[in-house]
């Protein structure tokens, strides 16, 4: 597991959904073990293919680019992991990644660039219907990425 460039690469794919924070929980476990950095990748969807998640952002009087409320959600999602996570210190030495295009081809294009050791991400775990017309970006990476890639279900809250 020696790498030339230093310390091998944990990338770990985010949506800002539960999933995603487990995920990226999970991936800090790993990297303790594995002395690894970890590398939170966000996939900006093209503004045709925007997803509902931006709307709330873009919603203010002034117009965002869709990239600039991307990484203040992504700031964000990794500020309220690291306060709710305060003991796992891997939380405040991420290294963050924006890119823009299509989540399943950028995904595995970073993957490639960084020689990642292994990928972690979330699943939201669809089934049915819902799985058939959306699809899963987890279900398509796992299938193509060379890479080894764990996939991590949501944390349950307790209660219920």
């Amino acid at each position: 597991m020696t790498k030339a460039k230093g310390k091998p690469v944990i990338l770990v794919p985010v949506d800002f959904f539960p999933a995603s924070q487990a995920a990226l929980l999970k991936a800090c476990e790993w990297a303790e073990c594995l002395d690894a950095r970890i590398v939170v990748l966000h996939v900006v969807h093209e503004p045709s293919d925007m997803p509902s998640y931006f709307s709330a952002v873009l919603k203010k009087k002034h117009l965002v680019r869709i990239e600039d409320a991307a990484k203040q959600m992504c700031d964000d999602f990794i500020k309220q992991l690291t306060t709710q996570y305060p003991k796992v210190g891997l939380l405040n030495k991420l290294e963050c990644m924006l890119v823009k295009g299509i989540p399943v081809s950028r995904i595995l294009q970073v993957a490639d660039k960084l020689d990642a050791y292994m990928l972690v991400m979330g699943s939201k775990g669809m089934t049915g219907l819902q799985r058939l017309m959306l699809g899963s970006v987890a279900e398509r990476v796992v299938q193509l990425c060379p890479h080894p890639v764990a996939v991590v279900k949501a944390i349950e809250e307790e209660g219920k």
